[in-house]
């Protein structure tokens, strides 16, 4: 491994414990973990003079943010790609520290999407208005977005001949996680799962269908949560409270439907190796993956993509490395439990770089032992069609 720059590091995190929080406001989530995550860090509301948001709180979110808060920052960032733009942010932040721009960045996060009941799977990325080169072609033959993810399922499987076990095994893995997780256990209690223990493949693959061939064991639930993140530059990093969690590699992309395109590969076959590149190491030297499970078959193409294996041989690498935290060989994936069983509330990539930063300071749930080197890597938007990925390499001190 050659050495990486240590220009920004994660240190300070906050995970809003409730998924279903009635009467509260997404700003108001934002607030407290916000705060909280500056207690975690040791730093207060004055040190902070980097604001990123994805706008996912109230209009013009940079300007509206930066008085409910009480401070001017000297970075404003408002870049929002859907479920990765924390990823994004993330690599922004690192660049502006490096740049001397900004010495302590705040990245927040606040969704009510259970308690508002909004209709995430069953809906299609644009709303009414003008139209929009983003869902032009898919629209007006009423493609929701489980549909869109259904139909990667479909050709992965006609490709490669992946299977729905091989699926249900990803599922599998992260509800074992997220049974050790309270947190988690609290979640499916409030939003009413049935049967709440670990499950097996044929759990999986003998829940209903949603979206052929997509059962809904294979699907993300629908939360309320949020989170914050506060990254800081060495200076600082010297007089926080916690160990740092340092970023070494980051990349961005962004695909679309074309002409030939295959639709099995993702944004990530194009920011993962950018990001692997700039932290100098390769996916198998990796302890932790973060990785955006809104559906099992998202991750199914994103340890192809990142790099874990070639692609086609995704279904293999899961049945021979299992993913749990205690595995002997491979990743340990999503050890909070994952979108598919700990929460989803919208755009979750936020919480990709909290449970990342948990295992690399030892505070983990599911703590695999010995963890050095973790990816979180985000995607935004329908994956069949237009969205993104954020690839974040981070490492401990």
């Amino acid at each position: 491994m050659v050495s990486q720059t240590r220009d920004a590091a994660i240190v300070g995190i906050y995970e809003y414990p409730k998924r279903k929080a009635p009467g509260i406001t997404p700003l108001q989530i934002k607030a407290e973990c916000a705060e909280r995550a500056l207690e975690d860090a040791g730093l207060s509301w004055k040190d902070v003079d980097g604001l990123y948001d994805a706008q996912d709180g109230p209009g013009m979110s940079g300007l509206s943010l930066s008085e409910y808060f009480g401070f001017k920052p000297n970075v404003i960032d408002t870049t929002a790609v859907g479920g990765s733009s924390y990823e994004f942010h993330a690599a922004h932040a690192k660049r502006d520290i490096a740049a001397g721009k900004c010495k302590v960045a705040l990245l927040t996060y606040g969704s009510t999407a259970h308690s508002d009941a909004r209709a995430i799977g069953t809906g299609g990325v644009g709303g009414v208005g003008a139209p929009s080169p983003i869902d032009n072609m898919q629209a007006p033959w009423g493609m929701t977005l489980i549909s869109n993810y259904a139909m990667v399922a479909h050709r992965h499987m006609h490709q490669y001949g992946t299977t729905s076990e091989q699926l249900a095994r990803i599922a599998v893995a992260t509800r074992a996680h997220a049974m050790r997780n309270p947190e988690a256990v609290q979640a499916m209690t409030d939003l009413l799962y049935q049967d709440i223990r670990e499950i097996t493949t044929d759990d999986v693959v003998n829940s209903r269908m949603v979206a052929d061939p997509l059962h809904l064991l294979d699907c993300c639930m629908v939360s309320d949560g949020g989170g914050a993140v506060v990254i800081a530059s060495p200076e600082v990093v010297r007089d926080t409270k916690k160990p740092p969690v340092w970023i070494i590699g980051a990349g961005e992309a962004t695909k679309y439907s074309e002409n030939g395109g295959d639709i099995t590969v993702s944004a990530g076959a194009q920011s993962a190796p950018v990001a692997f590149g700039e932290a100098g190491i390769r996916p198998d030297e990796i302890d932790i993956a973060m990785i955006y499970d809104s559906f099992t078959i998202t991750v199914m193409v994103m340890l192809e993509d990142l790099g874990f294996c070639k692609k086609g041989e995704g279904g293999a690498f899961v049945t021979e490395h299992g993913l749990r935290f205690d595995s002997p060989t491979g990743p340990a994936l999503n050890t909070d439990g994952g979108g598919l069983s700990s929460n989803h509330p919208g755009m979750r990539g936020i919480f990709l770089l909290l449970e990342a930063a948990r295992q690399l300071r030892g505070e983990s749930t599911s703590q695999r032992e010995g963890a050095k080197l973790a990816v979180a890597h985000g995607n935004g938007g329908m994956l069949a069609t237009s969205h993104t990925g954020g690839t974040i390499i981070l490492a401990r001190d």
